[in-house]
């Protein structure tokens, strides 16, 4: 069997990942102590048939039951089956705002205050993060988009090639906290400000050429793709499974995206395994048509 082991934040949104892993045909147990790890494992395998996937929560609440980190990742490493760590995590303010928008209590917070109850539970659970395999910073991420964002994470369990995964964002919405290296578009001239690309996107032909053909960006890009080529295999001796490189642009709607595109090309031809993902384009044209629609009034 192959067991996925969820953790991360409280607010995160570990519940939300469980409910659709469940649905992807995954026998899942929420929050489970992790001395009890071994025995669910047993379980799963000795079930008739076989339970092929399983996933639990582990989390902060450890610590309710004077579990400290390293006693969390020393019984997981115990397991005899093939397993992974997913982390979810999301900004501080965004965690925060969470809890107070439910007005639920946090569960390591003084009198469940969110504040207190934050920066306890990161510095708890900075040990487990280490260990962990893949990350999802959900701080941008509707409910409803978190199981497609899953099954971005999910598939890469079985498999020894190391993965590389290229995003785009906007600054002005936070720098993804799952980032392995970051990559800053915002030197490059704002397409945003030409009105014949103001609505278009960097996967348009227009913005991407725009882009590409402004100075220093095509050796900025040479450099980063040997840059990249040069520390995968460094990465895979660490155990990495997953490289994250994200674009950064003002909007995450034009540079970034344009950039993110190329170097996926780039690396693909090259035999690399990419996947890619836009995290703010969408959004940054909801935000662009609200501003016209403002000045029109």
């Amino acid at each position: 069997m192959d067991l996925l082991i969820v953790t991360g934040m409280s607010g995160a949104g570990k519940s939300l990942a469980l409910k659709a892993l469940e649905d992807m045909g995954f026998f899942c147990v929420d929050n489970l102590p992790s001395p009890m790890l071994t025995e669910f494992t047993a379980l799963c395998e000795n079930a008739n048939p076989p339970i092929r996937y399983a996933a639990v929560t582990l989390d902060s609440r450890e610590s309710l039951l004077s579990r400290s980190p390293e006693m969390v990742i020393s019984e997981i490493k115990r397991l005899d089956v093939p397993f992974k760590i997913l982390f979810l995590d999301a900004r501080d303010d965004v965690l925060k705002l969470r809890y107070n928008e439910t007005r639920k209590k946090h569960p390591l917070g003084l009198s469940g205050e969110a504040e207190s109850g934050v920066r306890t539970e990161r510095g708890y659970l900075a040990v487990i993060r280490n260990a962990a395999d893949f990350f999802l910073d959900t701080s941008d991420i509707p409910a409803r988009e978190l199981p497609s964002c899953l099954e971005k994470v999910i598939p890469e369990m079985n498999r020894d090639q190391m993965s590389i995964v290229l995003s785009s964002f906007g600054y002005k919405r936070g720098v993804p906290v799952d980032a392995d290296m970051v990559v800053d578009m915002r030197f490059v001239e704002n397409p945003f400000y030409y009105e014949n690309m103001r609505y278009l996107s960097g996967l348009d032909e227009t913005v991407r050429d725009f882009v590409l053909r402004q100075p220093y960006v095509k050796e900025y890009l040479d450099h980063l793709e040997q840059c990249v080529t040069d520390i995968l295999p460094l990465f895979e001796k660490q155990d990495k499974h997953i490289l994250r490189i994200c674009f950064g642009c003002t909007g995450g709607r034009h540079r970034s995206v344009a950039a993110a595109e190329e170097m996926a090309a780039r690396l693909r031809k090259k035999g690399h395994a990419v996947r890619i993902y836009h995290r703010d384009m969408r959004r940054e044209l909801q935000d662009i048509e609200l501003r016209s629609n403002r000045k029109e009034i």
